[in-house]
């Protein structure tokens, strides 16, 4: 049987941000696109099913917040985890509010914080599948 390949979904307006993360995800064998703001995300998710998106907060077009609002209500099985270089008490509320999976402050010198976070939202989608699984076969 083939291991499900997961996806990722980073969303940062600096090109650099993005491309260190995607490298990392897809070395570490991940699926990973990228989309320069939250409004792009947006369209990118209508095509795709990601497991986890990484997101930024402070963009153009549409921010990290309005994105995690969006992605919660039309995709409540993805997981989100913010990341943001303006280090508010109100920002790491809001995400909490919001339902995102965690807030990782920039710059990001550790990968392994980020890691551990997709690793655990990994870790609670399969628990999710194994309980529809279950489910579906109780019910055959």
């Amino acid at each position: 049987m083939e291991e499900k390949k997961y996806r990722i979904l980073v969303v940062d307006d600096e090109q650099n941000i993005q491309k260190m993360i995607q490298r990392y995800f897809r070395l570490k064998g991940y699926e990973v696109d990228t989309a320069d703001n939250g409004k792009i995300a947006l369209e990118t998710m209508t095509t795709k099913r990601y497991d986890v998106v990484i997101s930024d907060i402070k963009m153009p077009v549409m921010d990290g917040t309005d994105l995690l609002r969006e992605v919660k209500k039309q995709y409540p099985m993805t997981h989100v985890i913010m990341i943001t270089g303006y280090v508010t008490l109100n920002n790491a509320l809001t995400c909490m509010r919001l339902g995102a999976k965690t807030c990782i402050f920039k710059p990001i010198e550790d990968m392994h914080e980020l890691e551990d976070a997709v690793e655990d939202s990994i870790a609670h989608l399969n628990r999710w599948e194994e309980k529809f699984k279950t489910l579906i076969h109780m019910k055959e």
